[in-house]
C-alpha cells in the first residue's frame, strides 16, 4: 500500500468518527465547502466560476467549457440543479419528452425494450433533443458493449466481446473499432455509451464481467480500455468506463447482491485498479462507480455509496477529476434496506455526478432537494455534478470525429484478428466440405448463412414428421366430441404410444446417420455448457474449451455475422488464427497459433 493511500485512509477515518452526519461516510457539509474552496483559492487572480467550483482541467472540457457550464447551474433553480443529475430509464418505444422536461432530467438510458429499429430510436433522440430544449446537449445513453451487453441489436451494428481486443492484441486496431462503433452510435443520436469495461476478470469464478474485459492480465485490460475509449471520444460519444473499483474478482453480481470484495488494498493496487489509474493519467473523462462492499477500504457500505472509495480512492488518490456515475440504483446491490431518497443523497455526498436509474426520478430529486434544504446536503455539491455532466457533453458535441470505415468491416476486422485456435492444425482447412453444427442456436443460425455463404453444405437435425404419431387428445375438446368418443381416441392415442416411440427412434437414427456425414461443430454460448463436437467452438467466454475433448478447439468472442464469417474462412483453411488467449484456459493445448 502507498503511503499516501495509508494516509489518506487514515483522515478518512478520523472524519467519519467526527462527523455530523447519519453514518454513511459522509463529510458535514462545511467540511465539504472547506474543501472546495481550499482547493480553487489562488492567492493573486480571482477565480473563474469553475475554479470557484474546485473543476480542474485535464479530462476533457477547457476552462471555458467548465465555466460555461458553472454559470448555467448556477442560475438554476434547485428542482431543475437536482433533476439535472439524474439520468432515468423509461418504459416503451415513444420518446419520453414530458418525464425528463417535466423532472429536467440530465437526460435518459436505451435498452432493448426501448428499441425497435434504427430508425424508431434514432427518431427518440431527435425528438429528445429537439423537444426538451436545452442549450447544452442531454445525457442519451446506452449500455453498447459488444458481446451479450447490446442493446442495439435491432438498430446498430453487432460488435464482439471485449475480450476480442485481448485475444487481437492490437490497441491501433480496438480504437479504430471503437471508433467505427462510436460514429454509429452518434450517427443514431446517442451522447453516451456506458462502455467499455475496465475490470480484470479473474476467471471462470467470475459470474458477472467474463468475456466484458479484454483479459485477465491488468496491464492488457488497461492499454484497450484507453485505446477503445479513444475512438469513442474521438467519435464525439462520451465512454464510461465501468466499473469501479473493480468488478472481475468479486464471485457474486451486484444485480442480485452486493458483492463483498476482500483482497488487500496491496493487491487491489496491483490489479483491480490498474487499467483504473491507467485511465485517469491517460485523461479518460468518466467512470462508473459499481456497487460492491469493499472491505479493505469502507465494509459493508457499496462502493458508490462510499465517500471514502468515491471521493477519497478515485479522486484524491487516483486523482480523478472527470465525470463519476453510479452503477444503476436499481440494483440490489444498493437497493436493499436503504430507502431510495437516502440512497440518491448519499450518493452525492460520497461525491457522484450523475445518478443512473433511480427507482423513481421524482422521488430522488424530491430528496436532493430536501436534502439541500435541510443543511445534509451543499447546493453546492450539486452544482460541481451537474458543472461537470454539462461541460463534457458540450464538449464532446464539438468533436468532429475522424473518417472511419463502415462499422460492420470494423467488427469483422476485430474478429479475424481475435480468432484462436487453442487445439489442432493451425493451417490448412479443419473441416470437410459437409459440416453439422449444433448447439447455442443463435450462433448455429449465424454459422450456417455463413457456411452456406462459402459454399459449404450444411446440415441439421429435422423435427421428426407428425405422421410418426396420432395427436395428442386435448382435454377441452372432451365436451365437444362427446364423452365416449373422446375415450376411444384417449385408448387409441395409448395403443399407439409404444408404436410412435419405436417409430421416432427410428427417424432419429437415420436422422443421426445423415448427420454423421458432416464433421460435427458443437458450439457453446453465454453461460452454455460445454459442447463437444469434432471441433468445439466457444463463442463468449473461452474457458470451456478445457472442459471439452475436441480435436480442434476454437474460440471466437463473438457470434456475429463477421466472427462466423471469420470461423469459417479459418475452417477451410482460407485464413489464419492469428489470436492468443488473453486469459488462463486450463486443459487447452496452447493459448493460440498467433505469435
Amino acid at each position: 500500500m502507498s503511503a499516501r493511500l495509508t494516509a489518506l485512509l487514515a483522515t478518512l477515518a478520523l472524519v467519519a468518527s467526527t462527523a455530523a452526519c447519519s453514518g454513511d461516510g459522509a463529510a458535514p457539509v462545511k467540511d465539504e465547502e472547506a474543501r472546495s474552496a481550499a482547493a480553487s483559492a489562488t492567492p493573486t487572480v480571482p477565480p473563474t466560476p469553475s475554479e470557484e467550483l474546485g473543476l480542474d482541467e485535464g479530462w476533457g472540457p477547457d476552462r471555458t467549457e467548465l465555466d460555461r457550464a458553472a454559470q448555467i447551474v448556477g442560475r438554476m433553480r434547485l428542482p431543475d440543479l437536482a433533476g439535472q443529475v439524474i439520468v432515468a430509464d423509461w418504459t416503451g418505444t415513444r420518446a419520453p419528452v414530458a418525464m425528463v422536461r417535466d423532472l429536467h432530467l440530465g437526460g435518459v438510458i436505451a435498452f432493448d425494450s426501448n428499441v425497435a429499429s434504427a430508425a424508431q430510436i434514432s427518431g427518440v433522440n431527435a425528438a429528445l433533443t429537439r423537444q426538451v430544449r436545452r442549450k447544452w446537449p442531454l445525457f442519451l445513453g446506452v449500455d453498447q458493449e459488444g458481446g451479450v451487453v447490446e442493446r442495439l441489436r435491432r438498430a446498430a451494428t453487432r460488435f464482439p466481446t471485449f475480450m476480442s481486443a485481448g485475444a487481437a492484441g492490437d490497441p491501433t486496431l480496438t480504437r479504430r473499432a471503437y471508433a467505427a462503433s462510436g460514429a454509429e452510435l452518434r450517427g443514431l443520436g446517442f451522447t453516451v455509451d456506458f462502455a467499455p469495461d475496465a475490470d480484470v476478470t479473474s476467471g471462470p469464478g467470475d459470474p458477472t464481467i467474463g468475456s466484458r474485459s479484454p483479459s485477465s492480465r491488468p496491464a492488457t485490460v488497461a492499454e484497450h480500455v484507453v485505446a477503445a475509449s479513444t475512438g469513442f471520444a474521438e467519435s464525439g460519444v462520451l465512454p464510461v468506463i465501468k466499473h469501479f473499483p473493480g468488478h472481475g474478482s468479486v464471485p457474486a453480481d451486484s444485480h442480485l447482491t452486493l458483492p463483498v470484495q476482500t483482497k488487500s488494498l496491496k493487491d487491489l493496487e496491483s490489479s483491480d485498479l490498474v487499467p483504473f489509474r491507467e485511465a485517469v493519467e491517460a485523461g479518460l473523462p468518466s467512470v462508473m462507480v459499481g456497487h460492491i462492499d469493499v472491505r479493505a477500504i469502507d465494509p459493508r457500505v457499496p462502493s458508490s455509496l462510499s465517500r471514502k472509495v468515491v471521493t477519497g480512492l478515485l479522486r484524491d488518490e487516483l486523482g480523478f477529476d472527470g465525470l463519476v456515475v453510479t452503477d444503476s440504483l436499481r440494483m440490489a446491490g444498493v437497493t436493499r434496506g436503504r430507502p431510495p431518497g437516502r440512497v440518491a443523497v448519499q450518493a452525492m455526498r460520497a461525491g457522484a455526478d450523475v445518478l443512473l436509474m433511480p427507482q423513481s426520478p421524482a422521488l430522488a430529486r424530491t430528496a436532493l432537494v430536501e436534502a439541500v434544504r435541510s443543511g445534509s446536503l451543499a447546493r453546492r455539491r450539486l452544482e460541481q455534478s451537474a458543472a461537470r455532466q454539462i461541460a463534457l457533453l458540450t464538449h464532446l458535441a464539438g468533436a468532429k470525429g475522424k473518417a472511419v470505415g463502415s462499422a460492420r468491416a470494423a467488427s469483422r476486422s476485430l474478429s479475424a484478428a481475435a480468432i484462436t485456435v487453442t487445439d489442432g492444425a493451425c493451417s490448412g482447412a479443419l473441416v470437410d466440405t459437409t459440416v453439422h453444427p449444433y448447439g447455442d442456436p443463435g450462433a448455429v443460425a449465424t454459422f450456417a448463412a455463413a457456411a452456406i455463404g462459402a459454399g459449404l453444405t450444411v446440415l441439421q437435425r429435422r423435427p421428426p414428421p407428425d405422421r410418426l404419431g396420432t395427436a395428442v387428445p386435448r382435454p377441452e375438446r372432451k365436451a365437444k366430441e362427446g364423452k365416449r368418443h373422446y375415450k376411444l381416441r384417449v385408448r387409441a392415442w395409448k395403443k399407439d404410444e409404444a408404436g410412435r416411440v419405436r417409430r421416432l427412434g427410428a427417424w432419429n437414427a437415420r436422422e443421426d446417420t445423415r448427420l454423421s456425414a458432416g464433421t460435427g461443430i458443437g458450439f457453446s454460448g453465454f453461460h452454455d455448457a460445454p459442447v463437444d463436437g469434432d471441433v468445439a467452438v466457444a463463442t463468449d467466454s473461452p474457458w470451456v474449451l478445457g472442459q471439452v475433448g475436441a480435436p480442434t478447439r476454437i474460440a471466437t468472442y463473438g457470434d456475429t455475422a463477421g466472427a462466423m464469417e471469420v470461423l469459417v474462412d479459418v475452417l477451410l483453411g482460407r485464413a489464419a488464427a492469428p489470436g492468443r488467449l488473453p486469459v488462463k484456459v486450463a486443459g487447452v493445448s496452447r493459448a493460440g497459433c498467433g505469435q
